[in-house]
């Protein structure tokens, strides 16, 4: 199969692709996330052409994209106040709410689940592709399963490339991890069962009436997974990844430590981290084996970067990597959440405190 890359979109090109969707076939597509590879929400078999194209476990639920909130009514059986409340807040963002399930939801669509996870993009060509299509899109991220997730045209090229018929290059993806998905089909409790850019914090500062938790089980290898993104080991380099995390000084001197150690054994070895660590280690690593996720703190540079890194040191020779942590409040619950799983759970804790510094914001 020839995989057209168009760039810029134009409204004729969406129309092309929505005719595409329409006739059951996959079109890659951009959001203010990751890049989505969109099919039909309610042609079972334009769904079952997502799992085979990406190699996707059949029991790891799709999201259904909107591309305004009245469609939310035509996907779910019921919303849920919460739900109700944070997608008038949140939505088009980068949030996704898990809600019951109308009836003519194919089960492949939610891995069998009575519930379906409902998001509106805040990406333009992605609301005018829904549109367009006249129907929900259902869209996981534009990859390879298990490999990091595609914040570039170019990326997903690299995956899918003579899978799919087109991708709609819209450029680089704002925020760079996938959405929040928070379960509101339980009464008085809304779950986070992945974490993103509309943080705890911001969904308890909404919803002050009803208890926000953390799902446990983000982190049980054995969990069957209640909303995509919950396999243990997602988002993986090539390379065995370890995880640095602590005190922003400390974690600096340790990894540096571990570079001199690792480069004596004549391991080659690639570092993630951020600007002042890097600046550490500079004499240690050539540059194509170091890589700057901006300055200490400031998670939203590094959520923006970090897969585009992941990726980067898959095209270098390096046998191993290692990344400097983050403090695990605001965004940077989604980054290490993000880390834990690209890691398997390979993290070494330095201690000491997490210094205030950075900001969660994103211009």
């Amino acid at each position: 199969m020839q995989t057209e890359i168009i760039s810029p979109v134009t409204e004729t090109d969406i129309e092309h692709a929505a005719g595409l969707i329409r006739r059951g076939q996959l079109v890659a597509f951009p959001t203010e996330t990751v890049y989505g590879l969109g099919a039909n929400g309610l042609d079972a078999s334009a769904c079952a052409r997502i799992y085979k194209a990406k190699g996707r476990p059949a029991d790891n639920p799709l999201i259904l994209h909107i591309s305004d909130l009245s469609m939310a009514a035509d996907v779910a059986r019921e919303v849920p106040p919460a739900a109700a409340h944070l997608l008038t807040v949140f939505a088009p963002g980068p949030l996704t709410v898990i809600v019951p399930k109308a009836a003519h939801i194919p089960d492949i669509v939610t891995g069998g689940l009575p519930t379906v996870g409902v998001r509106c993009p805040a990406n333009d060509i992605a609301r005018a592709l829904i549109r367009a299509a006249g129907v929900p899109v259902a869209a996981p991220s534009a990859n390879t399963s298990g490999r990091p997730s595609p914040t570039a045209a170019a990326m997903v090229a690299d995956d899918l490339a003579g899978r799919i018929p087109l991708i709609l290059d819209g450029g680089a993806c704002r925020w760079g991890i996938e959405s929040t998905i928070v379960d509101c089909t339980a009464e008085g409790a809304v779950t986070i069962l992945r974490p993103g850019a509309v943080t705890r914090e911001m969904i308890a500062a909404e919803l002050t009436q009803t208890e926000v938790r953390v799902d446990s089980a983000l982190m049980a290898a054995d969990a069957v997974p209640r909303a995509p993104g919950m396999k243990y080991r997602h988002y993986a380099p090539r390379a065995p990844l370890t995880v640095y995390t602590g005190a922003g000084p400390a974690v600096a001197a340790a990894l540096r430590a571990e570079l001199l150690r690792r480069s004596a054994a004549g391991e080659r070895v690639g570092l993630i981290a951020s600007r002042e660590t890097v600046a550490v280690v500079r004499d240690v690593l050539p540059a194509a084996y170091r890589y700057d996720c901006g300055a200490r703190g400031d998670t939203a540079a590094y959520a923006s970067r970090l897969y585009d890194a992941l990726r980067h040191f898959d095209r270098t020779d390096i046998a191993s990597l290692l990344a400097e942590g983050t403090e695990e409040e605001g965004l940077g619950l989604a980054v290490m959440n993000r880390l834990r799983k690209a890691s398997g759970g390979d993290i070494v804790a330095v201690g000491g405190a997490f210094e205030k510094t950075g900001s969660n914001k994103k211009d």
